[in-house]
């Protein structure tokens, strides 16, 4: 739903050029044209009118003098430098223009009649006079010559397999009949064929075809060749083939014309020869001649170049240049150049820019050159109010098509309405008015402007004469016709037409050699024909290539085409322009040109955003994005599409031109609802206003209607903001979006306006829709996070849970309102809540069944059952039902289930005749309620105690039973002892000998201390027995036993000295924990100095030779494990190159071979140790524990060597570093003995280790190691990006892996060495 939009003209007439054009090429590297007359070769530049280069043909006799001579084709040779001239006598002349040489590279006799050159410029075609093909080579070395003519229809000739006779075949609707029919007659060449041959080449230069005159037949056929100069295929009949002819680049079709006798149609063909599709020229059938058919060279648009074939009578034809462009299998005619009927601006010579696709080159008869650029654009309305109809404009000749995306999706070339005009139309804009921005102005051909308004209809929108119906989108009635007073001889004069205000233009026009920006307004002359007259006219410096308006700020821009942006001011009379400024008084300007602009403002700053055909994405100066293809500003919103086949959709308000560029640079890492997957090659066509759609057309043409996440979400805040709660509702449920985000987004607002949201929504089952999606999650935060409404939501939050909060709220304003008519949603509101009071429920249902409502709008207790069934398990609710103890509730839900009588008939009369607590007491039993049925039992009198302490041990329900008695019962001590042996049992005999001790059971109360070697607390007990001292001193020495066992020895040695009175023991033991200061306390205590002869200047001794030597091992197992770690990552970083080297970076072991190959490559390991655990993983637990230690194994060359060698120097590391307290009291206690050598060579030794290590830690975990891990999660992260880079990056690292990447913590502030020691 694109048109061309003249972006800008060159116009040089000041060429004084002797002779007439005949044909021209481009030169792409210097953008001049170089044109041949029948007198020279001429080289100028069209934008400066500077003639660089001339050379006659007549001076060395290539061509006649008086004028005769006739050039028949001339093509640029950009590698030779050259350019070659094909005339009609026979020679082809190569001028050389860096030495501006002419050179006769050849000639043939009986004259040449075209000349084509392969788009690869290796191979050229002539065609001769005597109608043959001669092929050479670019060094015009003759290849082949063959016949143009020939009777054979060439290699690719159809089979005929030989199923029977043509009259025997079945033929389609044409019936019998055309098996009798008699082939067409031939008919030949029209009179006003010129009977030249037309040679084209395909794009990739594999084939070329050739349009000439049968001489049998003298009709036109197509033949199709190789490069090889080898027939292949021969065209069918084609009665009132013309001479034009085109091979489109792309290489699907060949243009041609063909009159038939009730219409003009441009035709195609295939590579078979054979027709496929046409399309039919706006003229009658001899009303015009084509001259020429040309394809752009990206094959988006088709020129056709006419005359009038009959003459007015000033015998002077009228010449016609069209552009056409197909979508969706329709072909549009999208610019028309009208040139009249003066001769000398007639075109003589057009061809497309072999560079620029949408670049038109144009040369009259009377030397005057002419260049358009045009650009693709769409013609959409501004407006952002829900009474724009988001229109969109397409021109096809004669005839605009409208299509009204707010009312209806109408695929092209189908449309809403059509407004046909008088002449073809070249431009459309809509009205830049606020509430009138459905209008629009069409600029045509001839130069008048037509203005469409939107016409009064029928009362209330009927249709006049058919009852019942409506018009949905009304066309635009023919307002007002205006002509504008200024020349418009050339075609296209007028160009960028913007419909400010009811009575105000603002266009471009074309000047001698500058650009002219136009301020049109209607005549104030009392003229029958409306005109508008030029009221201010300020020539631009440059070329204006693109004007935009800002319908919120009324800001007009321009850009020129060196990309400089100009702002136009239109406060006074005049026009004025002023250099576009940022709000820090700098100049902004494009760094290139774009061909579609607009207006936004970003951050509370307008800006203008551009987009070049490279599809580079700049706001003001800045590069945003590279690979855009369209984009659209709506609202606060920049709607883009990439060429990655994704559409993003960014708040404007909310971010920098940084945040921008951020967001639009990683497309991978990005999984929110600004962006989402579009289909390959969708450009946007307009979004609707104050709506959620966003249309797309896909490449062939066809529509699509996306509903973006973002604009869903903002369309939902604005409507919630305006307490619109139907319409948020309707479009969330249709959309499927989280109705949590009604009361999510301003829980303070709904809970203020809940009367409001039930009237309305007004549907029952639209209430209990919405209170079954409530949930405890906060969508603003997770799944709609919103950065602009996030300070709102977190001050706004209620206190307590949600669930409970919005059904308590909306419970409350339904039986408010009318307890009847919400009866099913009261019912839900109770289910719904966190803990679902079910019995609540289950009264209010049971109330129904008493006393029936009378309203007409009621619910009765059966609808109430059955819809209480339909949100809760029928066995659930029958539990309950149940667990109110009232029968009556308990039948009416029994009754609605599918049990049988027989089985629960007898259980509830059973029931009804036990005592009430022992009967309630049943019923939780039976509910498997025990904590209630055992407060019920407590009450049932002692004789039921028994029973009740069996349930208390099958249940474990000791702690709520000893709450039941008072401390001085028999039973809490009962139940005590019971609670007691469970906590033996569960290993917990401490706390089982706290019980026993506070209810008198001494004995068994030390029985379980020491059984948990709680010594201080079977002391205590056994000195509460009282135990006598013989058994007390016993009982120490066994507690002290148990304690050196555990390596306890300080409380071992108090248990000896204290309680078993054996000094000597404890002293030992002291010694035997290496606590040399408590060891010598004692011995001074007890004045046993002989101890530190005999047994601690020994153990001290030992304690330092063990120290040493494990020191000096643990200092050599490091060295070597450090040492083996940098071969292995060497070994593994080389491995990893070569594996990129052969198959690239995407081979999936190439991340074996990284620093940390287990930890990275997780699950897609290519080793036979991953394959080998997957077998290993349904074993048992042992096994798999087995495994694992397998896995990190220290074996060299194993997969995971390194995680073993970086795990193995982790444990030297941080077991070394344990050691810092000990060594200090060994220290102290050496140097107390005069070891001072032992002393200082066991602390330099292990200062050494100690500073070794610290060394070596930066080597062992690098930096690139450490990041490797970086958190996916953070304050700005949602649910959704969470996701995304859990999902782009590699599987899980496990835990022990993560540990290993992170360096061990040495504890440098503990203070271990001694001042004293050198």
């Amino acid at each position: 739903m694109r048109n061309l939009s003249l972006l800008q003209r060159f116009r040089c007439v000041d060429l004084s050029i002797l002779g007439s054009p005949q044909c021209f090429t481009i030169r792409s590297e210097t953008g001049t044209v170089l044109v041949a007359s029948e007198l020279a070769i001429t080289e100028f530049d069209p934008r400066t009118e500077e003639v660089h280069k001339e050379v006659s043909l007549t001076a060395e006799d290539y061509l006649p003098e008086d004028g005769s001579g006739v050039v028949v084709a001339i093509q640029d040779l950009p590698d030779q430098e050259s350019v070659c001239v094909a005339t009609a006598s026979g020679d082809v002349i190569l001028y050389n223009l860096s030495s501006s040489q002419l050179e006769c590279v050849g000639s043939v006799e009986s004259g040449l009649t075209g000349m084509t050159w392969s788009p690869d410029q290796e191979l050229v075609t002539l065609t001769t006079g005597q109608e043959t093909i001669i092929m050479m080579t670019k060094d015009f070395e003759p290849i082949t010559e063959v016949a143009i003519n020939q009777d054979d229809f060439g290699e690719d000739k159809f089979i005929t397999v030989g199923w029977g006779k043509k009259e025997t075949q079945f033929h389609g609707s044409a019936g019998k009949q055309a098996a009798q029919r008699k082939a067409a007659e031939v008919q030949p060449a029209l009179p006003w064929d010129d009977r030249k041959p037309r040679i084209t080449w395909r794009g990739d230069g594999q084939f070329f075809a050739v349009s000439a005159v049968c001489p049998q037949t003298g009709a036109r056929k197509v033949r199709i060749w190789n490069r090889e100069c080898v027939l292949q295929t021969t065209s069918e009949v084609v009665n009132g083939l013309e001479q034009p002819l085109c091979w489109k680049p792309s290489g699907s079709l060949i243009a041609s014309t063909q009159r038939h006798p009730n219409k003009h149609s441009v035709v195609f063909m295939e590579k078979n020869g054979l027709l496929h599709g046409d399309f039919t020229l706006p003229f009658g059938k001899e009303q015009v001649q084509i001259k020429e058919l040309l394809w752009n060279s990206d094959s988006t648009v088709l020129a056709v170049w006419m005359e009038d074939l009959k003459p007015g009578e000033d015998d002077h034809p009228n010449a016609y240049i069209q552009l056409w462009t197909v979508g969706n299998y329709h072909w549009y005619l999208k610019q028309s150049l009208h040139f009249g009927n003066e001769p000398l601006r007639a075109p003589a010579c057009v061809c497309w820019d072999p560079e620029k696709p949408l670049r038109l080159h144009l040369l009259t008869r009377g030397w005057a050159s002419y260049t358009y650029d045009w650009g693709w654009s769409t013609q959409r309305s501004h407006g952002t109010d829900c009474h724009d109809n988001a229109n969109v404009a397409v021109i096809d000749g004669d005839k605009i098509l409208v299509t009204t995306f707010r009312q209806c999706v109408i695929p092209p070339p189908m449309c809403a309405f059509e407004l046909q005009l008088p002449v073809p139309v070249n431009l459309v804009t809509f009205h830049s008015q606020a509430q009138r921005t459905n209008e629009l102005a069409a600029l045509t051909a001839d130069g008048h402007i037509y203005v469409y308004g939107q016409g009064g209809g029928v009362e209330n929108g009927g249709v006049p004469g058919v009852p019942g119906f409506k018009v949905i989108s009304a066309p635009l009635v023919l307002r007002k016709t205006y002509r504008v007073t200024m020349d418009q001889k050339e075609p296209l004069t007028l160009r960028l037409l913007l419909w400010l205000s009811e009575d105000l233009f603002l266009t471009v026009a074309h000047g001698r050699r500058l650009t002219r920006l136009l301020k049109l307004t209607p005549s104030d002359s009392q003229d029958p024909k409306d005109m508008l007259e030029i009221r201010s006219d300020i020539p631009v410096d440059g070329c204006v290539v693109s004007l935009c308006h800002n319908l919120r700020s009324g800001t007009v821009a321009l850009q020129l085409d060196d990309g400089q942006i100009r702002k136009v001011h239109m406060d006074s009379s005049e026009l004025s322009l002023t250099e576009w400024k940022d709000s820090t008084g700098n100049t902004i300007n494009f760094p290139r040109p774009c061909v579609q602009t607009a207006l936004c403002t970003l951050s509370g700053e307008e800006h203008l955003i551009g987009l070049t055909e490279r599809s580079h994405l700049y706001i003001g100066d800045s590069l945003v994005a590279s690979n855009i293809s369209s984009f659209v500003v709506y609202d606060d919103f920049l709607l883009l599409t990439t060429h990655s086949h994704m559409c993003h959709c960014l708040n404007l308000s909310t971010l920098s031109i940084k945040g921008l560029q951020s967001a639009l640079s990683s497309e991978a890492n990005q999984n929110d609802e600004t962006v989402r997957k579009v289909e390959r090659g969708s450009r946007i066509v307009s979004v609707v206003p104050q709506d959620t759609r966003l249309i797309l057309q896909m490449p062939r043409g066809n529509l699509e209607t996306i509903h973006h996440r973002a604009l869903v979400l903002a369309q939902l805040r604005k409507w919630l903001d305006s307490l619109r709660f139907k319409d948020a509702f309707e479009c969330m449920r249709k959309l499927r979006i989280n109705l949590n985000l009604i009361y999510d987004h301003n829980p303070t607002v709904f809970l203020d306006n809940i009367e409001m949201f039930l009237k309305q929504i007004d549907s029952i089952n639209y209430i209990n829709l919405f209170l079954t999606e409530v949930k405890e999650e906060d969508t603003t935060t997770t799944m709609y996070p919103c950065p602009s409404h996030s300070a709102s939501n977190s001050s706004s939050k209620k206190e307590g849970k949600k669930v409970d909060i919005v059904c308590d709220a909306l419970r409350s304003t339904m039986e408010t309102l009318d307890p009847q008519k919400y009866c099913l949603c009261i019912l839900t509101s109770h289910v719904r809540k966190t803990t679902p009071e079910l019995e609540i429920a289950l009264q209010k249902v049971h109330e129904l069944r008493v006393n029936p409502p009378s309203g007409s709008n009621s619910v009765s207790a059966e609808e109430a059952l059955k819809y209480l069934l339909f949100l809760v398990n029928v066995n659930e609710l029958y539990e309950h039902s149940l667990g109110t103890y009232d029968f009556d509730l308990v039948l009416m839900v029994a009754e609605k289930s599918q049990k049988d009588p027989k089985e629960y008939l007898p259980f509830l009369n059973m029931l009804k005749t036990l005592e009430p607590n022992y009967q309630r007491y049943t019923i939780d039993k039976h509910l498997k309620r025990y904590r209630k049925a055992l407060h019920h039992l407590s009450k049932c009198g002692e004789e039921h105690f028994t029973e009740l302490l069996n349930l208390v041990k099958d249940q474990r329900l000791y702690s709520d039973a000893l709450e039941l008695y008072p401390s001085d019962t028999e039973q809490y001590k009962t139940l005590s002892v019971a609670y007691a042996e469970h906590l033996v049992e569960q290993q917990q005999a401490e706390q089982a000998g706290l019980l026993l001790w506070r209810c008198g059971e001494n004995a068994r109360a030390l029985q379980a201390f020491v059984s948990c070697t709680s010594w201080r607390n079977a002391l205590a007990v056994a000195t509460h027995i009282p135990l006598p001292p013989e058994q007390l001193a016993l009982l120490a020495r066994d507690l002290a036993e148990k304690l050196l066992m555990a390596r306890r020895h300080t409380e071992a040695a108090l248990c000896l000295e204290q309680y078993a009175k054996d000094c000597e023991e404890a002293i030992s033991a002291l010694i035997q924990g290496a606590a040399w200061e408590e060891a010598l306390r004692l011995i001074y205590l007890y004045n046993r100095q002989d101890i530190i002869e005999t047994d601690l200047k020994s153990a001290l001794l030992d304690a330092h030779s063990n120290h040493t030597s494990f020191l000096e091992s643990q200092k050599a197992l490091f060295i070597r494990h450090k040492n083996r770690l940098a071969v292995v990552r060497e070994l593994k970083a080389k491995a990893r190159m070569e594996l990129f080297d052969e198959d690239g970076p995407d081979c999936a072991d190439a991340e074996l071979y990284s620093e940390a190959s287990s930890v990275l490559t997780g699950s897609h390991l290519g080793s036979k140790y991953s394959r080998s655990n997957s077998r290993i993983s349904s074993r048992s637990s042992k096994n798999r524990r087995k495994a694992e230690g397998k896995k990190y194994s220290l074996k060299e060359g194993s997969p995971f060597e390194d995680i073993a060698l970086m795990n193995a120097l982790i444990q030297i590391i941080t077991f070394v570093d344990k050691m810092r307290e000990e060594v200090h009291s060994l220290l102290k206690a050496l140097v107390l003995f005069q070891f001072d050598a032992q002393a200082s060579s066991l602390q330099r030794d292990y200062g050494e280790l100690l500073q070794l290590m610290e060394t070596a830690l930066p080597e062992i975990w690098t930096e690139s190691l450490q990041q490797g891990q970086s958190p996916l999660t953070g304050p700005n992260s949602t649910a959704n990006s969470i996701m995304a880079s859990f999902q782009q990056q590699r599987p899980a690292v496990p835990q022990q892996d993560t540990e290993t990447l992170t360096a061990p913590k040495m504890r440098n502030t503990v203070k271990w060495k001694l001042s004293i020691l050198k």
